[in-house]
Protein backbone atom coordinates (compact mmCIF):
# COMPACT_ATOMS: atom_id res chain seq x y z
CA UNK A 1 0.00 0.00 0.00
CA UNK A 2 1.71 3.43 -0.81
CA UNK A 3 1.05 6.51 1.19
CA UNK A 4 -0.33 9.20 -0.35
CA UNK A 5 2.01 12.08 -0.39
CA UNK A 6 2.13 16.31 -0.76
CA UNK A 7 4.28 17.19 -3.36
CA UNK A 8 6.25 19.69 -1.09
CA UNK A 9 7.76 21.52 -4.58
CA UNK A 10 4.95 21.71 -6.57
CA UNK A 11 2.57 23.11 -3.62
CA UNK A 12 5.52 26.47 -3.35
CA UNK A 13 5.42 26.51 -6.71
CA UNK A 14 1.54 27.06 -6.85
CA UNK A 15 1.77 29.41 -3.58
CA UNK A 16 4.14 32.14 -4.94
CA UNK A 17 0.49 33.37 -6.56
CA UNK A 18 0.04 33.90 -2.87
CA UNK A 19 2.89 35.43 -2.33
CA UNK A 20 2.60 37.75 -4.47
CA UNK A 21 -0.89 38.69 -3.31
CA UNK A 22 0.20 39.22 0.82
CA UNK A 23 3.24 41.46 -0.72
CA UNK A 24 1.50 43.63 -2.18
CA UNK A 25 -1.34 43.71 0.67
CA UNK A 26 1.48 44.33 3.36
CA UNK A 27 2.48 47.13 1.42
CA UNK A 28 -0.90 48.47 1.00
CA UNK A 29 -1.59 48.09 4.04
CA UNK A 30 1.00 50.24 5.52
CA UNK A 31 1.95 52.46 2.84
CA UNK A 32 -1.54 53.63 1.56
CA UNK A 33 -2.99 55.28 4.85
CA UNK A 34 0.14 57.07 4.90
CA UNK A 35 -0.17 58.56 1.62
CA UNK A 36 -3.86 59.08 1.80
CA UNK A 37 -2.94 60.96 5.74
CA UNK A 38 0.11 62.81 4.82
CA UNK A 39 0.04 63.94 0.91
CA UNK A 40 -3.71 64.53 0.59
CA UNK A 41 -4.63 65.55 3.90
CA UNK A 42 -7.46 63.33 4.58
CA UNK A 43 -8.48 62.92 8.10
CA UNK A 44 -8.62 59.43 9.97
CA UNK A 45 -12.54 58.73 9.41
CA UNK A 46 -12.13 59.45 5.12
CA UNK A 47 -9.38 57.57 4.81
CA UNK A 48 -10.11 54.73 7.24
CA UNK A 49 -13.75 54.62 4.02
CA UNK A 50 -11.25 54.43 1.75
CA UNK A 51 -9.32 51.73 3.28
CA UNK A 52 -12.46 49.75 4.26
CA UNK A 53 -13.03 49.62 0.60
CA UNK A 54 -11.01 46.86 -0.48
CA UNK A 55 -12.97 44.90 2.31
CA UNK A 56 -16.11 45.46 0.60
CA UNK A 57 -15.15 44.72 -2.91
CA UNK A 58 -14.25 41.86 -2.00
CA UNK A 59 -17.45 41.01 -0.81
CA UNK A 60 -18.10 41.40 -4.33
CA UNK A 61 -15.34 40.54 -5.89
CA UNK A 62 -13.90 37.07 -4.35
CA UNK A 63 -17.42 34.97 -4.98
CA UNK A 64 -17.88 36.34 -8.73
CA UNK A 65 -14.17 35.56 -10.00
CA UNK A 66 -14.24 32.24 -8.32
CA UNK A 67 -17.54 31.35 -10.18
CA UNK A 68 -15.97 32.95 -13.18
CA UNK A 69 -12.94 30.66 -12.96
CA UNK A 70 -14.43 27.78 -12.18
CA UNK A 71 -16.81 28.07 -16.02
CA UNK A 72 -13.23 29.16 -18.09
CA UNK A 73 -11.71 26.40 -19.79
CA UNK A 74 -8.30 27.54 -21.69
CA UNK A 75 -5.26 25.97 -22.42
CA UNK A 76 -3.52 28.00 -19.83
CA UNK A 77 -6.38 26.40 -18.28
CA UNK A 78 -8.65 27.57 -15.17
CA UNK A 79 -7.00 29.90 -13.05
CA UNK A 80 -4.05 30.82 -14.50
CA UNK A 81 -5.53 33.63 -16.88
CA UNK A 82 -7.07 35.35 -14.32
CA UNK A 83 -3.66 35.16 -12.08
CA UNK A 84 -2.34 36.52 -15.10
CA UNK A 85 -4.61 39.27 -16.10
CA UNK A 86 -5.17 40.79 -12.44
CA UNK A 87 -1.31 40.70 -11.89
CA UNK A 88 -0.35 42.21 -14.75
CA UNK A 89 -3.51 44.76 -14.04
CA UNK A 90 -2.28 45.54 -10.52
CA UNK A 91 1.46 46.06 -11.54
CA UNK A 92 0.12 48.82 -14.06
CA UNK A 93 -2.27 50.65 -11.80
CA UNK A 94 0.15 50.22 -8.38
CA UNK A 95 2.27 52.31 -10.00
CA UNK A 96 0.89 54.74 -11.25
CA UNK A 97 0.25 55.45 -7.60
CA UNK A 98 3.33 56.70 -6.77
CA UNK A 99 3.05 58.54 -9.51
CA UNK A 100 0.49 60.93 -8.48
CA UNK A 101 1.62 60.63 -5.40
CA UNK A 102 4.49 62.84 -6.01
CA UNK A 103 2.52 64.91 -8.52
CA UNK A 104 0.30 66.48 -6.07
CA UNK A 105 3.11 66.79 -3.38
CA UNK A 106 4.87 69.16 -6.04
CA UNK A 107 1.41 70.82 -7.12
CA UNK A 108 -2.09 70.20 -5.52
CA UNK A 109 -4.90 69.88 -8.10
CA UNK A 110 -8.01 68.66 -7.36
CA UNK A 111 -8.14 66.41 -10.59
CA UNK A 112 -4.62 64.87 -9.02
CA UNK A 113 -6.84 63.54 -6.19
CA UNK A 114 -9.49 62.07 -7.89
CA UNK A 115 -7.08 60.12 -10.36
CA UNK A 116 -5.34 58.37 -7.24
CA UNK A 117 -8.93 57.46 -5.76
CA UNK A 118 -9.67 56.10 -9.41
CA UNK A 119 -6.75 54.27 -9.87
CA UNK A 120 -6.63 53.11 -6.60
CA UNK A 121 -10.04 51.95 -6.98
CA UNK A 122 -9.38 50.20 -10.70
CA UNK A 123 -6.38 48.43 -8.81
CA UNK A 124 -8.67 46.96 -5.96
CA UNK A 125 -10.60 45.69 -8.51
CA UNK A 126 -7.47 43.90 -10.48
CA UNK A 127 -6.16 42.26 -7.14
CA UNK A 128 -10.34 41.18 -6.42
CA UNK A 129 -10.23 39.25 -9.80
CA UNK A 130 -7.75 37.00 -8.81
CA UNK A 131 -7.22 36.10 -5.39
CA UNK A 132 -9.96 33.47 -5.61
CA UNK A 133 -8.64 31.43 -8.36
CA UNK A 134 -5.03 32.11 -7.01
CA UNK A 135 -6.29 30.65 -3.82
CA UNK A 136 -8.10 27.97 -5.84
CA UNK A 137 -5.38 26.37 -7.58
CA UNK A 138 -3.88 24.58 -4.96
CA UNK A 139 -7.06 22.54 -4.14
CA UNK A 140 -7.27 22.03 -7.67
CA UNK A 141 -4.11 20.23 -7.68
CA UNK A 142 -4.20 18.72 -4.21
CA UNK A 143 -6.18 15.75 -3.48
CA UNK A 144 -8.62 16.54 -0.61
CA UNK A 145 -7.18 14.35 2.10
CA UNK A 146 -3.45 16.46 1.87
CA UNK A 147 -4.98 19.83 1.55
CA UNK A 148 -4.90 21.08 5.19
CA UNK A 149 -0.93 20.26 4.67
CA UNK A 150 -0.91 22.42 1.39
CA UNK A 151 -2.82 24.89 2.97
CA UNK A 152 -0.28 25.55 5.42
CA UNK A 153 2.72 25.68 2.89
CA UNK A 154 0.13 28.02 0.48
CA UNK A 155 -0.04 30.37 3.90
CA UNK A 156 3.69 30.04 5.04
CA UNK A 157 4.23 31.27 1.11
CA UNK A 158 1.63 34.36 2.22
CA UNK A 159 4.04 35.28 5.22
CA UNK A 160 6.94 34.92 3.20
CA UNK A 161 5.47 37.80 0.71
CA UNK A 162 4.99 40.21 3.58
CA UNK A 163 8.53 39.66 5.10
CA UNK A 164 9.91 40.44 1.73
CA UNK A 165 7.77 43.44 1.65
CA UNK A 166 8.78 44.25 5.28
CA UNK A 167 12.54 43.71 4.61
CA UNK A 168 12.34 46.05 1.15
CA UNK A 169 10.35 48.69 3.39
CA UNK A 170 12.98 48.56 6.33
CA UNK A 171 16.31 48.97 3.91
CA UNK A 172 14.55 51.37 1.78
CA UNK A 173 13.18 53.33 4.57
CA UNK A 174 14.84 53.55 8.31
CA UNK A 175 13.48 56.19 10.44
CA UNK A 176 16.49 57.91 10.27
CA UNK A 177 15.94 58.50 6.49
CA UNK A 178 12.71 59.63 6.35
CA UNK A 179 12.39 61.45 9.65
CA UNK A 180 11.69 65.62 9.09
CA UNK A 181 10.88 64.70 5.12
CA UNK A 182 8.20 66.87 4.12
CA UNK A 183 7.34 64.09 1.52
CA UNK A 184 8.36 60.63 0.73
CA UNK A 185 8.73 59.27 -2.59
CA UNK A 186 7.84 55.49 -2.33
CA UNK A 187 8.53 54.98 -6.16
CA UNK A 188 10.90 52.83 -5.72
CA UNK A 189 8.89 50.16 -2.93
CA UNK A 190 6.23 49.81 -5.49
CA UNK A 191 8.70 48.80 -8.16
CA UNK A 192 10.26 47.02 -6.24
CA UNK A 193 6.98 44.98 -4.90
CA UNK A 194 5.74 44.74 -8.53
CA UNK A 195 8.80 43.05 -9.30
CA UNK A 196 8.26 40.34 -6.79
CA UNK A 197 4.92 40.06 -7.95
CA UNK A 198 5.72 39.75 -11.91
CA UNK A 199 8.91 36.88 -11.18
CA UNK A 200 6.56 35.31 -8.86
CA UNK A 201 3.72 34.50 -11.42
CA UNK A 202 6.83 34.32 -14.19
CA UNK A 203 8.25 31.14 -12.13
CA UNK A 204 4.29 29.91 -11.84
CA UNK A 205 3.75 29.99 -15.12
CA UNK A 206 6.94 28.11 -16.39
CA UNK A 207 6.82 25.32 -13.67
CA UNK A 208 3.39 24.55 -13.24
CA UNK A 209 1.01 22.88 -16.01
CA UNK A 210 -2.08 23.98 -14.40
CA UNK A 211 -4.36 21.83 -16.78
CA UNK A 212 -2.28 18.84 -17.03
CA UNK A 213 -2.17 18.52 -13.13
CA UNK A 214 -5.56 19.37 -12.50
CA UNK A 215 -6.69 16.55 -15.03
CA UNK A 216 -4.22 13.60 -12.96
CA UNK A 217 -5.81 15.31 -9.65
CA UNK A 218 -9.27 14.83 -10.88
CA UNK A 219 -8.92 10.97 -12.61
CA UNK A 220 -7.29 10.39 -8.81
CA UNK A 221 -10.46 11.60 -6.84
CA UNK A 222 -12.92 10.21 -9.72
CA UNK A 223 -11.00 6.46 -8.88
CA UNK A 224 -11.91 7.86 -4.73
CA UNK A 225 -16.03 8.57 -4.75
CA UNK A 226 -16.18 8.02 -1.14
CA UNK A 227 -13.77 11.77 -0.98
CA UNK A 228 -16.93 13.78 -2.85
CA UNK A 229 -19.91 15.10 -0.11
CA UNK A 230 -21.97 15.74 -3.86
CA UNK A 231 -23.97 13.77 -4.67
CA UNK A 232 -25.56 12.95 -8.10
CA UNK A 233 -29.74 13.75 -7.52
CA UNK A 234 -30.88 11.72 -10.36
CA UNK A 235 -30.92 14.35 -13.10
CA UNK A 236 -26.96 14.06 -13.48
CA UNK A 237 -26.05 17.09 -11.47
CA UNK A 238 -24.15 17.09 -8.42
CA UNK A 239 -25.55 18.19 -5.70
CA UNK A 240 -25.21 18.74 -2.01
CA UNK A 241 -26.77 16.64 0.18
CA UNK A 242 -29.05 18.81 2.90
CA UNK A 243 -26.84 17.71 6.03
CA UNK A 244 -23.48 18.70 4.05
CA UNK A 245 -25.44 22.22 3.48
CA UNK A 246 -25.91 22.57 7.23
CA UNK A 247 -22.17 21.69 7.90
CA UNK A 248 -21.39 24.50 5.27
CA UNK A 249 -23.79 26.99 6.87
CA UNK A 250 -22.69 26.49 10.09
CA UNK A 251 -18.79 26.33 9.27
CA UNK A 252 -18.86 29.76 7.35
CA UNK A 253 -20.74 31.24 10.37
CA UNK A 254 -17.96 29.86 12.31
CA UNK A 255 -15.40 31.40 9.89
CA UNK A 256 -17.67 35.09 10.42
CA UNK A 257 -17.37 34.57 14.61
CA UNK A 258 -13.06 33.88 14.58
CA UNK A 259 -12.46 36.22 12.32
CA UNK A 260 -14.94 38.73 13.97
CA UNK A 261 -13.11 38.10 17.03
CA UNK A 262 -9.51 38.18 15.93
CA UNK A 263 -9.19 41.40 13.27
CA UNK A 264 -10.91 42.99 16.02
CA UNK A 265 -7.74 42.46 17.85
CA UNK A 266 -5.68 43.44 14.99
CA UNK A 267 -7.31 46.03 14.09
CA UNK A 268 -7.79 47.95 17.44
CA UNK A 269 -4.89 46.79 19.24
CA UNK A 270 -2.61 49.80 18.73
CA UNK A 271 -5.36 52.16 20.18
CA UNK A 272 -5.81 49.93 22.59
CA UNK A 273 -2.57 49.26 24.50
CA UNK A 274 -2.07 53.39 23.90
CA UNK A 275 -5.48 54.26 25.68
CA UNK A 276 -5.28 51.43 28.65
CA UNK A 277 -1.48 50.79 28.77
CA UNK A 278 0.41 54.32 27.63
CA UNK A 279 2.38 51.77 25.36
CA UNK A 280 3.17 52.97 22.04
CA UNK A 281 3.12 52.02 18.36
CA UNK A 282 6.36 50.43 18.66
CA UNK A 283 5.21 48.00 21.74
CA UNK A 284 2.08 47.22 19.66
CA UNK A 285 4.02 46.01 16.46
CA UNK A 286 6.07 44.02 18.30
CA UNK A 287 3.00 42.13 20.04
CA UNK A 288 1.58 41.77 16.67
CA UNK A 289 4.87 40.60 15.37
CA UNK A 290 5.63 38.10 17.85
CA UNK A 291 2.23 36.78 17.29
CA UNK A 292 3.07 36.66 13.37
CA UNK A 293 6.44 34.52 14.11
CA UNK A 294 3.90 32.36 16.39
CA UNK A 295 1.69 31.19 13.37
CA UNK A 296 4.79 31.17 10.57
CA UNK A 297 6.55 28.54 12.62
CA UNK A 298 3.24 26.77 13.47
CA UNK A 299 2.04 26.43 9.98
CA UNK A 300 3.58 23.52 8.85
CA UNK A 301 3.27 21.08 12.10
CA UNK A 302 -0.73 22.44 12.37
CA UNK A 303 -0.62 21.34 9.00
CA UNK A 304 0.92 17.44 9.86
CA UNK A 305 -0.88 17.56 12.95
CA UNK A 306 -4.27 17.89 11.36
CA UNK A 307 -3.85 15.10 9.16
CA UNK A 308 -3.39 13.24 11.85
CA UNK A 309 -5.82 14.18 14.41
CA UNK A 310 -8.26 15.54 11.83
CA UNK A 311 -9.03 19.33 10.60
CA UNK A 312 -11.83 19.88 13.30
CA UNK A 313 -10.10 18.65 15.98
CA UNK A 314 -7.51 20.96 15.49
CA UNK A 315 -9.74 23.60 14.85
CA UNK A 316 -11.82 23.28 17.94
CA UNK A 317 -8.25 23.41 20.13
CA UNK A 318 -6.62 26.71 18.30
CA UNK A 319 -10.48 28.09 19.22
CA UNK A 320 -10.39 27.33 22.97
CA UNK A 321 -6.81 28.78 22.85
CA UNK A 322 -7.24 32.22 21.11
CA UNK A 323 -10.56 32.63 23.03
CA UNK A 324 -8.10 31.64 26.45
CA UNK A 325 -5.30 34.10 25.12
CA UNK A 326 -7.67 36.55 24.62
CA UNK A 327 -9.18 36.55 28.05
CA UNK A 328 -5.99 35.97 29.21
CA UNK A 329 -4.47 39.12 27.20
CA UNK A 330 -7.65 41.22 29.22
CA UNK A 331 -5.99 40.56 32.34
CA UNK A 332 -2.46 41.06 31.55
CA UNK A 333 -3.10 44.09 29.63
CA UNK A 334 -5.50 45.73 32.59
CA UNK A 335 -3.07 44.77 35.77
CA UNK A 336 0.09 45.76 33.57
CA UNK A 337 1.65 49.60 32.33
CA UNK A 338 4.13 48.17 30.15
CA UNK A 339 4.54 45.10 27.39
CA UNK A 340 5.14 42.22 30.31
CA UNK A 341 7.52 39.30 29.03
CA UNK A 342 4.30 37.51 29.53
CA UNK A 343 1.96 39.32 27.41
CA UNK A 344 4.46 38.46 24.25
CA UNK A 345 4.24 34.19 25.14
CA UNK A 346 0.20 35.03 24.98
CA UNK A 347 0.85 36.80 21.80
CA UNK A 348 2.80 33.82 20.20
CA UNK A 349 0.16 31.59 21.46
CA UNK A 350 -2.05 33.57 19.81
CA UNK A 351 -0.15 32.78 16.20
CA UNK A 352 -0.31 29.39 17.23
CA UNK A 353 -4.07 29.27 17.41
CA UNK A 354 -4.61 31.49 14.43
CA UNK A 355 -2.42 28.84 12.72
CA UNK A 356 -4.71 25.89 13.94
CA UNK A 357 -7.47 27.78 12.79
CA UNK A 358 -6.74 29.42 9.48
CA UNK A 359 -4.65 26.35 8.02
CA UNK A 360 -7.61 23.71 7.84
CA UNK A 361 -10.52 25.99 7.59
CA UNK A 362 -10.20 26.89 3.95
CA UNK A 363 -9.68 23.02 3.00
CA UNK A 364 -12.80 22.26 4.98
CA UNK A 365 -15.03 24.46 2.94
CA UNK A 366 -13.69 22.82 -0.32
CA UNK A 367 -13.75 19.63 0.88
CA UNK A 368 -17.75 19.86 0.57
CA UNK A 369 -17.59 20.58 -2.84
CA UNK A 370 -17.13 19.05 -6.22
CA UNK A 371 -14.05 19.68 -7.83
CA UNK A 372 -15.27 22.12 -10.47
CA UNK A 373 -16.73 24.09 -7.92
CA UNK A 374 -13.31 24.70 -5.93
CA UNK A 375 -13.55 28.69 -7.62
CA UNK A 376 -16.79 29.41 -5.48
CA UNK A 377 -16.46 27.68 -2.38
CA UNK A 378 -13.32 29.18 -2.31
CA UNK A 379 -15.26 32.71 -3.16
CA UNK A 380 -17.79 31.33 0.18
CA UNK A 381 -15.23 31.42 2.53
CA UNK A 382 -14.01 35.09 1.74
CA UNK A 383 -17.25 36.08 1.70
CA UNK A 384 -17.58 35.10 5.36
CA UNK A 385 -14.21 36.20 6.27
CA UNK A 386 -14.60 39.20 4.70
CA UNK A 387 -17.86 40.46 5.94
CA UNK A 388 -16.46 39.77 9.50
CA UNK A 389 -13.37 42.46 8.54
CA UNK A 390 -15.75 45.12 7.46
CA UNK A 391 -17.91 44.34 10.24
CA UNK A 392 -15.64 44.24 13.30
CA UNK A 393 -13.87 47.40 13.46
CA UNK A 394 -17.21 49.53 13.31
CA UNK A 395 -18.74 46.86 15.77
CA UNK A 396 -15.60 46.81 18.42
CA UNK A 397 -14.99 50.69 17.94
CA UNK A 398 -18.10 51.95 18.93
CA UNK A 399 -18.45 49.25 21.70
CA UNK A 400 -14.59 50.64 22.84
CA UNK A 401 -16.39 54.20 22.70
CA UNK A 402 -19.79 53.24 24.18
CA UNK A 403 -18.65 51.36 27.26
CA UNK A 404 -14.88 51.57 27.61
CA UNK A 405 -11.45 50.36 26.02
CA UNK A 406 -11.31 47.53 28.28
CA UNK A 407 -13.80 45.66 26.38
CA UNK A 408 -11.86 44.88 23.75
CA UNK A 409 -10.37 41.51 24.56
CA UNK A 410 -13.43 39.96 26.28
CA UNK A 411 -15.64 41.08 22.83
CA UNK A 412 -12.45 39.32 20.71
CA UNK A 413 -12.75 36.30 23.15
CA UNK A 414 -16.59 36.27 22.92
CA UNK A 415 -17.13 35.80 19.38
CA UNK A 416 -14.16 33.62 19.17
CA UNK A 417 -16.12 30.87 21.88
CA UNK A 418 -19.06 31.54 19.90
CA UNK A 419 -17.31 30.15 16.99
CA UNK A 420 -16.41 26.88 19.06
CA UNK A 421 -20.46 26.24 19.10
CA UNK A 422 -21.29 26.56 15.59
CA UNK A 423 -17.97 24.53 14.51
CA UNK A 424 -19.55 21.81 16.60
CA UNK A 425 -22.29 21.27 14.96
CA UNK A 426 -19.98 20.40 11.69
CA UNK A 427 -20.23 17.55 10.45
CA UNK A 428 -18.46 17.41 7.01
CA UNK A 429 -15.03 18.46 5.47
CA UNK A 430 -12.97 16.60 8.15
CA UNK A 431 -11.36 13.91 4.98
CA UNK A 432 -9.05 11.77 6.71
CA UNK A 433 -5.26 11.67 5.57
CA UNK A 434 -4.55 8.25 5.47
CA UNK A 435 -3.66 6.56 2.36
CA UNK A 436 -6.57 4.18 0.94
CA UNK A 437 -5.59 1.13 -1.78
CA UNK A 438 -5.85 1.27 -5.32
CA UNK A 439 -3.54 4.74 -4.89
CA UNK A 440 -0.23 3.77 -7.26
CA UNK A 441 -1.64 5.91 -9.65
CA UNK A 442 -1.02 8.89 -7.27
CA UNK A 443 2.82 8.01 -7.68
CA UNK A 444 2.81 9.32 -11.42
CA UNK A 445 1.68 12.40 -10.20
CA UNK A 446 4.87 13.57 -8.53
CA UNK A 447 7.03 13.20 -11.90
Amino acid sequence: MNELKLDNKRTVLVGLAFLSICAFWQMYDNVVPLILRETFGMDESLAGVIMAADNILALLLLPLFGGLSDRTQTRLGRRTPYILAGTAAAVVFMNLLPILDNSYSRQAAPYQLAAFVIVLGLLLVAMGSYRSPAVALMPDVTPKPLRSKGNAIINLMGAVGGILYLGVAAVLYPTGKVAGLAHVNYQPLFLIVSGVMVVSVAVLLLTIREPELAAQNQALEKRHPEWNLAKDDGSGQEKLPRPVKRSLGFLLASIALWYIGYNGVTTWFTTYISQVMGEGLGGAATCLMVATAGAIVSYIPIGVAASRIGRKKTILAGVLLLAACFLGGFFLTTHAQEITPAMYVAFALVGLAWAAINVNSLPMVVEMCRGSDVGKFTGYYYTASMLAQVITPVLAGSLMKRISYQVLFPYAAFFTAMSFVTMLFVRHGDCKAEAKRGLDAFEDMDD
